[in-house]
């Protein structure tokens, strides 16, 4: 679900307002009944002290994307080989000869500060993620040493290392949010007005999320399916609607193969008709 949009004028780059942003969601997960602790994950245009800085005031816990610096390369040389944990992701292949997955993903975390240049300095839990680089050596070699490419979070949650990583890796889910709204009511913002575009962004976060909320009470299929598919298939139906005796009635087409979802829809969002 969609818990806020924004329109930002000109050239704004994403970490703009920022900050506000986190808050006003946090403030509508909370409006919305939510009362467990919220995680705000977020990649590395979000990775600044001020949006940290939002969620612990606002009581959220944290998981953000660094970029990548000096310091921060610092601090990865400096983690212990041996504190580097190997990682199952779903997908990865078991190597029976190697004995080992060859996804060859590892962790390990160490504590870091970060933002220490302006006021919202935080010392907390740096984890990171590394995967050996897909560079085999000449036949009849070895490679030297292993190459290895970085992903870095800091959090404050209290999982473990593992977890703490699978955790963050779950923000990659607003992607796909992304890709159903700039495939549907995205596509074209329809005017040449800045007003009329924010109320149109609103409306289109407003319609995604009833979309979403018809997919989970129709099926698990459709909690999980894109909102093309949910409008295809449940929402535009070819359907004609008839008045007799002061009823209205709605006349579906027959040999329909998605009759049965569309029912379940009905069903759970309007009471059965009455009897005659």
């Amino acid at each position: 679900m969609i818990a806020t949009t924004r329109l930002r004028g000109g050239n704004a780059g994403s970490a703009r307002g920022a900050a506000s942003l986190v808050r006003q969601a946090i403030a509508t997960a909370r409006a919305c009944g939510a009362t467990g602790r919220i995680l705000v994950r977020a990649d590395s245009a979000f990775g600044s002290g001020v949006v940290v800085a939002a969620c612990r005031k606002a009581g959220a816990n944290f998981s953000v994307t660094l970029q990548s610096n000096v310091k921060l390369r610092a601090a990865i040389a400096g983690i212990d080989e041996a504190a580097w944990t190997p990682v199952r992701y779903p997908g990865a292949v078991f190597d029976e000869e190697a004995g080992c997955w060859i996804s060859e993903a590892e962790v390990a975390e160490t504590v870091y500060t970060a933002f220490e240049s302006g006021r919202h300095k935080v010392t907390a839990r740096f984890v990171v993620r590394r995967v050996k680089e897909r560079n085999p050596a000449p036949e009849g070699q070895e490679a030297l040493f292993p190459l290895w490419r970085y992903h870095t979070f800091l959090t404050d949650t209290t999982e473990s290392t593992v977890d703490a990583d699978l955790t963050h890796r779950g923000h990659a889910v607003v992607e796909q949010v992304f890709a159903d709204l700039i495939d549907g009511p995205l596509a074209h913002l329809p005017s040449g007005r800045f007003a009329a575009n924010a109320a149109w962004l609103t409306l289109a976060a407003m319609t995604h999320n009833l979309l979403r909320a018809a997919g989970c009470l129709t099926s698990l299929r459709y909690a999980t399916a894109r909102t093309a598919t949910i409008r295809r298939q449940l929402i535009t139906i070819p359907a004609r609607l008839a008045r007799r005796t002061r009823r209205l009635i709605l006349h579906l087409p027959s040999q329909w193969p998605w009759q049965q979802p569309w029912q379940t829809l009905v069903d759970r969002v309007h009471a059965p008709p009455a009897t005659a």
